[in-house]
């Protein structure tokens, strides 16, 4: 429910531009955005609760410095705030939980497993791909990362530079898969649109025929 298969999304900004956009997120309905709302405050959950973890762990170490307790409440764009809020978590019930699980972890244990939990939390539901087509000036391929410690790669290549748009195919195993390229010119490689989705050949046939029609035929008309 909360990833579907590739689908194609097409929007005109104006007669010269035009934008695809292939991705797994279903349609913004209303159950779906509490459901990513509800996975969010759970994501955000897990991932206190393991540095909570890896904290109280770390306070039971030689490396530490015990915290001293505030008489008053620090200002609260201070770094004093911080530390205010870290002495009063970790001495109350639920930080004497986690320092007993501390306890009980090995760090051998403990330190692969939370950064493995860590990663896990940090990937993306979905995955989006997108080309803009800017009609006299070039195209923008645009691909969101697996993560969200990075941004989304994106390239720009002119007009000039383009020789030609294809859809090609290839074996994956034993399965044929359809994927949309574009020829640059002085590259030897060939740029593939939609790397990481490669969706279905009906997809790929509509953008194939959109970016040619908005790059190449008022000029091929005109010759």
């Amino acid at each position: 429910m909360l990833t579907v298969a590739p689908h194609l999304r097409t929007r005109r900004p104006s007669p010269t531009t035009v934008e695809y956009t292939v991705s797994t997120s279903p349609s913004p309905t209303l159950p779906l955005r509490l459901l990513l709302g509800l996975t969010i405050l759970l994501r955000v959950t897990i991932g206190l609760s393991v540095l909570l973890l890896l904290y109280s762990k770390f306070l039971l170490s030689d490396y530490s410095t015990p915290l001293e307790p505030y008489s008053s409440r620090p200002q609260l764009q201070s770094n004093a705030f911080i530390w205010y809020l870290a002495y009063n978590l970790t001495t109350s019930h639920l930080g004497a939980l986690f320092t007993h699980l501390a306890t009980l972890t090995p760090p051998i244990a403990l330190l692969p497993a939370s950064f493995t939990i860590l990663y896990l939390l940090s990937l993306r539901l979905h995955t989006t791909e997108s080309l803009l087509v800017l009609r006299g000036l070039g195209i923008q391929t645009s691909s969101s990362s697996s993560t969200f410690l990075s941004g989304s790669t994106t390239r720009f290549i002119p007009t000039e530079k383009i020789q030609d748009i294809l859809v090609n195919e290839a074996f994956r195993g034993f399965e044929v898969r359809y994927y949309l390229v574009v020829v640059v010119e002085g590259e030897e490689s060939v740029v593939v649109v939609f790397p990481r989705l490669l969706p279905r050949r009906q997809i790929l046939e509509t953008v194939w025929r959109g970016v040619r029609g908005c790059l190449f035929e008022p000029e091929e008309k005109a010759g």
